[in-house]
C-alpha cells in the first residue's frame, strides 16, 4: 500500500488545498494530509483544529486521514514508511523554495520521493493569508474554503477581530 504525505500549515485549509489532497487520493492508496507545525509562525487555528478542518472538509475522502507533526518533515516520513511528499505549487516562486525542500528531504529520507502538483488555474492566486485576511473583516470567502469548514472559519477569524476592536479604547 502506497502512503504519501501531503504536508502543510493549513491554517486555515483551503480549496487549492483541497485540490490537491483530492488529486493525490486518486494516484495514492493513502494520503496523510499533515498539519507540520512551526514554531515560528503564528497560527489562527490550533494544529488540531487544522487537522480537525482537514478531515471535514475530507470526509469524502476515505483514503484521507488527517495528522499534526512537530519535527523533521523527514523523520515523519520515515516513521509512516510514506513513498513520497506531495506538494502543491501555484507559481514559479513557490517552485523555488520547495525545490530547496525537496532536495533536503530526499537527502535525509533518500527512499521517498517529492511530488510536485499543480494547482488547478482557478486556485492559482489562493492562500491561507488571502483567507484570513478577507474573513477577518467580514467578507464572503465561500469560494476560498470547502463549505465544510466555512463556518469555522469566519466565525474564528470575524469574530476575533470584531471583539478585538470593540475591546480597544479609543484615543482621546
Amino acid at each position: 500500500m502506497a502512503t504519501v504525505i501531503c504536508p502543510g500549515s493549513f491554517d486555515p485549509i483551503t480549496k487549492g488545498h483541497l485540490d490537491i489532497i483530492t488529486r493525490a487520493s486518486r494516484l495514492f492508496d493513502h494520503v496523510i494530509a499533515l498539519v507540520a507545525i512551526n514554531a515560528n509562525k503564528k497560527p489562527s487555528f490550533t494544529a488540531e483544529e487544522r487537522a480537525e478542518m482537514i478531515r471535514k472538509a475530507t470526509a469524502h475522502l476515505p483514503n484521507v486521514t488527517a495528522d499534526t507533526y512537530e519535527g523533521l518533515l523527514a523523520d515523519y516520513v520515515r516513521e509512516k514508511g510514506a513513498v513520497a511528499i506531495v506538494k502543491g505549487l501555484r507559481a514559479m516562486s513557490d517552485f523555488e523554495y520547495e525545490f530547496q525542500m525537496a532536495l533536503t528531504n530526499k537527502r535525509l529520507v533518500p527512499e521517498a520521493e517529492t511530488i510536485f502538483l499543480t494547482t488547478q488555474a482557478e486556485n492559482m492566486y489562493l492562500n491561507s493569508s488571502l483567507v484570513k485576511q478577507v474573513a477577518s473583516f467580514g467578507g464572503d470567502i465561500s469560494d476560498f474554503v470547502p463549505p465544510e469548514v466555512l463556518n469555522d472559519i469566519t466565525e474564528r477569524l470575524y469574530r476575533r477581530k470584531k471583539e478585538k476592536s470593540q475591546g480597544e479604547v479609543a484615543p482621546r
